[in-house]
C-alpha cells in the first residue's frame, strides 16, 4: 500500500530546465507542483470528505442525544438498532479507509517526493550557474537553502491540504449544521468568523516578513559557520579562535534578535485566540441553551452546538498554527528563491554542437573582460597558438593571467573579443564539450571529499581500474597512495581524502589532481604552477612525466618560477592586461625587457614585485 501511493509521482521525471525561473512566490511553487496536479486534486476532496465526516458526526450525536431522550429505553434498540448497527459498521471499516486514503496521500505521495523534486531540480539549477555566481556568495549560505527551501515547500504543500481545506471546509459545514438546527444560531458563528479571520490575517501579514528574516539570519550564520571550518588551518595559524567566534556570535545574536520578534507574534496570537474561542463558546452554546429553554431547540441540538463549539476550540488553535506556519515555510521559501530563483546568465545557445577538436589551435581575438569595471583583467588581447604549440604565459600578479584561462574554459562570457579552438567560437559550442577538451592542473588542488579512487576517476569515469591505476603511477602517486588509510579503516585507493583533500599533503593533493588530469588526456592542456606544492626531488620526476603528457597537446603554461617553462616553444608575458612580450627564452633574454629582468631577479625563484622591477 505504502508504495502505491509513494510512487504516484516520480519526482525525478524527465522536465524543461528553465534559464529564467519565476520570481514571485506562487509561480515559483507551481512550477514544481505540475506533476502533483492529480495529487493535489485527490488530497483536497479526501481533505474535504473527511471534514463533512467529522461535522457529520457531531450531527449524529446530536441525533442519539434526542433518541435516547427520557422513556425511549424499552424501543430505541428495536426502532433504530439496525441504524446503530450500520453506523458502528461505517465508524470501523469505511471511515479508515477513507482516512487511511487521506493521510497516505499526504504522507506518502506529497511530503516526501515535493520535498525531493525542489531539492533535486534546485540542485541541477545551481549547478548550472556559473564559477563567478559562487566567486559572489558563501558556499554555506548557498547550500543551506537548497536544504532549507525543499522541507519548508513540502510543508506548505502539506498544510494546504491538511489544514487550510479541511478547516475551510470544517468551518462550512458547521454553519450548514448550525443553520439547520436554528438559523439564529449561525449569528455567533459568523461573528467569530470575522474576527478569527482578522486575527489570522493580522498574524499572517507579520508571520511572512519575520519568518524570512528569521531565515536569512539563518543562513547567514550558515555561511559564516561554514566560512570558518572551511578556512580552519588558516583560522588556527593565525590564532583567530576568538575572532572568529565573535564573527559567527555576531550572526547568531542577530538571529535570536529576529527569533524574538517572531515569537513575539505567536504569543499575540495564542492570547487573542483564546479570547476568541471563549466569545464563541459562551455565545453559540449560551444561545442553544436560551433556544432549549424556550422550547425552540431540542436538547440534541444543544449537544450538538456544544461539541461542535468545543471542537472548534481546540482546532483553531491548530489551524492557526498551521497557517502560520504555511506562511513561515513561504518565507522560508522565499528567502530560498533568492537563490534558487537566480537566473542562470552563462548558457548555451539552443542547439549548438559539440566542440570538435582536430588540431588544438586556439585564436585568441581582441579578447576584453574586466569584470564589469574600467579596468583590471584583460584588454584586447589577441593571441595565436598553433597545434600541438606549447606557450608560457608569466606576469606579474593581477597582469591577466588566471583571467585569460577562466575565459578559455568559458567561466565566464567575455565582455569583447572571442576565443576558436579550431575555428569554432568557444560561445558558440556547449560548454560541457568544450571542458571535457581541457585538462587542467591548478596551482591549489582542491580534491573531493570522496575517495581517493573517485577523485582519479573524476578524470574518466569510465576508465578501468588499471587504467586509474597507471594515471596514479605516472603521478609518482601510487605508493604514497598505498599507504593511505583514513579514520573508518579504509586503505589504498579506498580511502577518504578529507573535504578539498585537506588530509593529504599539498604535494599528495598535486600528484592526485596530475593523476586526474593524465587519466582524462584533453588535447588541450592549462598548467597552473603545476609543480609548486610539489619538493624538488619529486618535481623533477613529474616534470618529465609532464613533459611525456604534453606531447601532441596544445599548452599553456603559468609559471612563476620560469625555469619550469624556459623550453616552452614560446613564452608570452602579460601586463596590465596586454601581450609586451612575445617569444623563445632565448629571445626573450636577448630583448632586454621584462621577462629577462624577470630572470635576472630569480635564480630558481619567482618572479618579483612591480616596485622591484622599477628599480
Amino acid at each position: 500500500m505504502f508504495r502505491f501511493f509513494e510512487n504516484l509521482v516520480d519526482p525525478y521525471e524527465p522536465y524543461m530546465e528553465d534559464d529564467t525561473p519565476p520570481t514571485r512566490l506562487w509561480p515559483f511553487l507551481m512550477t514544481y507542483a505540475r506533476p502533483f496536479k492529480r495529487v493535489f486534486w485527490a488530497a483536497g476532496i479526501m481533505s474535504v470528505i473527511v471534514a463533512v465526516i467529522e461535522i457529520w458526526l457531531i450531527a449524529y450525536m446530536g441525533r442519539l442525544v434526542d433518541l435516547i431522550a427520557p422513556g425511549s429505553e424499552g424501543t430505541v434498540w428495536s426502532d433504530h438498532g439496525w441504524e446503530f448497527f450500520a453506523m458502528g459498521v461505517f465508524l470501523l471499516t469505511l471511515r479508515p479507509l477513507l482516512q487511511v486514503i487521506d493521510v497516505a496521500l499526504l504522507n506518502q505521495s506529497i511530503v516526501p517526493n515535493f520535498g525531493t523534486i525542489v531539492r533535486w531540480r534546485a540542485h541541477r539549477h545551481v549547478l548550472r550557474q556559473s564559477v563567478g555566481w559562487f566567486e559572489n556568495d558563501f558556499a554555506g549560505r548557498i547550500a543551506n537553502r537548497i536544504m532549507q527551501t525543499p522541507p519548508a515547500a513540502g510543508e506548505v504543500a502539506f498544510q494546504v491540504f491538511d489544514a487550510v481545506t479541511f478547516a475551510l471546509a470544517y468551518i462550512i459545514g458547521a454553519a450548514v449544521l448550525l443553520m439547520g438546527a436554528d438559523p439564529r444560531l449561525l449569528l455567533p458563528l459568523l461573528v467569530w468568523l470575522v474576527l478569527y479571520a482578522a486575527l489570522v490575517r493580522w498574524t499572517v501579514k507579520r508571520v511572512g516578513p519575520a519568518a524570512k528574516a528569521s531565515s536569512d539570519a539563518r543562513s547567514e550564520v550558515t555561511g559564516r559557520v561554514v566560512d570558518s571550518y572551511t578556512n580552519i588551518h588558516s583560522v588556527k595559524m593565525f590564532a583567530h579562535h576568538d575572532r572568529e567566534i565573535t564573527y559567527a556570535g555576531e550572526a547568531i545574536e542577530a538571529t535570536r534578535t529576529a527569533l524574538q520578534r517572531e515569537m513575539r507574534l505567536y504569543t499575540i496570537m495564542d492570547v487573542s485566540l483564546v479570547i476568541l474561542n471563549g466569545f464563541l463558546i459562551v455565545t453559540v452554546v449560551g444561545w442553544a441553551l436560551w433556544l432549549w429553554s424556550n422550547s425552540l431547540a431540542s436538547a440534541g441540538i444543544v449537544a450538538a452546538a456544544a461539541a461542535l463549539t468545543l471542537r472548534l476550540n481546540a482546532m483553531t488553535a491548530w489551524i492557526m498554527w498551521a497557517v502560520t506556519n504555511l506562511f513561515q515555510n513561504l518565507g522560508v521559501v522565499a528567502e530560498g528563491m533568492e537563490t534558487i530563483a537566480q537566473p542562470i546568465t552563462l548558457k548555451d545557445a539552443p542547439d549548438v554542437p559539440r566542440l570538435n577538436v582536430t588540431g588544438g589551435a586556439i585564436e585568441i581575438e581582441a579578447l576584453t573582460h574586466h569584470y564589469g569595471r574600467d579596468s583590471g583583467g584583460i584588454d584586447r588581447l589577441s593571441l595565436t597558438i598553433r597545434p600541438g604549440e606549447k606557450i608560457g604565459l608569466v606576469g606579474r600578479s593581477g597582469a591577466g593571467k588566471s583571467t585569460l584561462v577562466k575565459l578559455l574554459l568559458r567561466f565566464y562570457d567575455a565582455e569583447g573579443g572571442r576565443i576558436l579552438i579550431d575555428g569554432q567560437d568557444i560561445v558558440s559550442v556547449r560548454q560541457d564539450s568544450l571542458r571535457e577538451a581541457i585538462g587542467m592542473v591548478q596551482q591549489e588542488s582542491s580534491l573531493l571529499h570522496r575517495s581517493v579512487r573517485d577523485n582519479i576517476l573524476y578524470g574518466d569515469p569510465t576508465a578501468t581500474e588499471d587504467q586509474m591505476i597507471a594515471a596514479a603511477k605516472r603521478a609518482e602517486a601510487h605508493d604514497f597512495i598505498l599507504d593511505l588509510e583514513d579514520g573508518e579503516g579504509r586503505k589504498g585507493y579506498d580511502a577518504q581524502v578529507g573535504e578539498r583533500g585537506v588530509k593529504l599533503s599539498g604535494g599528495q593533493r598535486q600528484r592526485i589532481s596530475l593523476a586526474r588530469v593524465i587519466l582524462k588526456d584533453a588535447p588541450v592542456l592549462l598548467l597552473d604552477e603545476a609543480t609548486s606544492a610539489l619538493d624538488s626531488e619529486v618535481e623533477a620526476t613529474i616534470q618529465a612525466t609532464l613533459s611525456d603528457l604534453m606531447q601532441g597537446k596544445t599548452v599553456i603554461a603559468i609559471a612563476h618560477r620560469l625555469s619550469t617553462i624556459s623550453q616552452m616553444d614560446r613564452i608570452v608575458v602579460l601586463d596590465g592586461g596586454r601581450i609586451v612580450e612575445d617569444g623563445t627564452h632565448d629571445d626573450l633574454l636577448a630583448l632586454g625587457g621584462q621577462y629577462a629582468g624577470f630572470w635576472k631577479r630569480q635564480s630558481g625563484g619567482f618572479i618579483g614585485t612591480a616596485a622591484e622591477a622599477a628599480e
